[in-house]
């Protein structure tokens, strides 16, 4: 470890900003004081209780928590959605915490530099671009920091640790794993949750967790230990679950966005990722991208020359256009670059379209090698010369779906409970999972489940 704490604390106050920008925050005031006051309660117990402690939610249905150096810890809606009691949540805080107090993050970070995917430079050829165009990618790099075994089971060990020191059962822990596992098993894609890929998952895993917390809940002998499953269900009623359409969605080949009130088409065969920092689309065979953001600059031709500037890009060919009546300045430039091992020289060519709509101005980037280029032309430029206006009163209006936080009203099965509510036959599995139970399973009178509605 090279670095100090001050570099730790500095790194990840620059850190923060980007992964906000790169996901946005959930506003939800009483899930998040809630975590930072057992965040901080918790803090003050661990191994470095000098350090100040941040924690925020993400706005995404990506189920993971993670933690970056100098004391920021992160939960997204989607991991938040999953928890069933307040002891899984504090488990998994303490588990997070404890990469932080081990500096196990700072070690990562020495060793490799973090950040959003960039544009350009290089990105054609590298592996991040072809993962990007198999939709492997989440957006930053910084989701899918990975740790090696010895480092889970160290974070395992100072999460109940942790956790039981601020009188929560531990084995809860355990138990929101193996939930993960069953969604695993599940999944129709073999796509692991974004929380078990990120932390390997050992076999031992499950007993160890459970082990530890038998020892401390022994040697603090405390006679109660927190579950606390009704307060932490009652905290997640309106909680939005799965994508954001608000923010904008797909339907069909095309991407809506209702707040902005845009749309535009997408390639067919193209995969699309959207963050609050940018659109990201690519084909199949990883051999070109297109990325769609908000400029900071006031005009279209101002965008365009700081843009070009600031990319690094040297223009070729520049026109000023109007996009279904909107105006426009379309160019197209490229960008050499030498590979530090090969020396050979890449070459990318880069068609941008920036166009003013409602006082703002957006980009659109269209790359590829230079040996590819003409051959996607036609296809990135009907993308953007496309871009328009949105008026359907059905893709403005359109809500997210929530959770909604139901008690049963008699005894039964949980199938009984849901066919009460009217879930849909076709969502009973997704949601006996979201609750941590099967679907034979009897449930009380009184109980709260979660469903999901508008």
């Amino acid at each position: 470890m090279l670095m100090s704490e001050a570099q730790e604390v500095e790194m990840g106050k620059q850190y923060d900003p980007q992964v906000v920008a790169s996901f946005g925050l959930y506003e939800n005031d009483r899930l998040l004081n809630f975590i930072q006051q057992k965040g901080v309660e918790m803090g003050k117990l661990s191994h470095r209780p000098n350090l100040e402690y941040h924690f925020r939610i993400l706005d995404t249905p990506v189920i993971n928590a993670f933690a970056v150096p100098g004391g920021y810890i992160y939960f997204t809606r989607g991991i938040l959605a999953q928890f069933n009691n307040e002891a899984e949540l504090i488990g998994v805080l303490g588990h997070e915490m404890g990469h932080i107090t081990a500096r196990h993050s700072a070690s990562q970070q020495s060793k490799q530099q973090l950040g959003q995917l960039l544009l350009v430079g290089g990105m054609i050829a590298s592996e991040d671009f072809r993962d990007f165009a198999g939709y492997a990618m989440q957006g930053m790099q910084l989701l899918f920091l990975k740790f090696s075994r010895d480092n889970e089971r160290e974070a395992d060990r100072l999460g109940v640790e942790y956790a039981s020191r601020v009188h929560y059962d531990a084995e809860k822990m355990a138990d929101f794993f193996n939930v993960l596992n069953k969604m695993n098993m599940a999944s129709d894609h073999g796509g692991v949750p974004t929380f078990l890929s990120t932390h390997p998952n050992p076999s031992d895993r499950y007993n160890s967790v459970k082990r530890y917390t038998g020892h401390w809940q022994d040697s603090l002998g405390y006679s109660d230990w927190k579950v606390n499953e009704n307060n932490y269900l009652q905290m997640l009623d309106g909680l939005v679950y799965g994508e954001d359409p608000r923010q904008g969605f797909v339907d069909g080949n095309v991407f809506y966005h209702p707040e902005m009130k845009f749309k535009f088409p997408i390639p067919s065969g193209w995969k699309l990722q959207n963050s609050p920092l940018q659109v990201q689309m690519a084909p199949e065979d990883g051999k070109a991208m297109m990325v769609f953001m908000l400029s900071k600059q006031k005009s279209p031709g101002e965008a365009a020359e700081t843009t070009l500037k600031d990319l690094n890009l040297t223009l070729l060919d520049s026109k000023q256009t109007t996009v279904n009546g909107l105006p426009a300045v379309a160019t197209v430039s490229e960008q050499v670059s030498q590979d530090q091992q090969t020396g050979q020289q890449n070459a990318i060519k880069v068609l941008s379209y920036f166009i003013q709509y409602e006082g703002a101005v957006y980009v659109f980037h269209g790359v590829a090698a230079e040996a590819d280029f003409n051959s996607y032309f036609r296809t990135i430029e009907s993308t953007m010369s496309n871009f328009s206006r949105l008026s359907e009163a059905s893709k403005l209006n359109v809500k997210p779906q929530r959770i909604k936080v139901k008690k049963v009203q008699r005894n039964g099965t949980l199938a009984e409970a849901f066919r009460y509510f009217g879930v849909p036959q076709s969502r009973m599995d997704e949601l006996a999972l979201l609750n941590n139970l099967e679907l034979s399973d009897r449930v009380q009178t009184g109980k709260l489940i979660k469903i999901i509605g508008e």
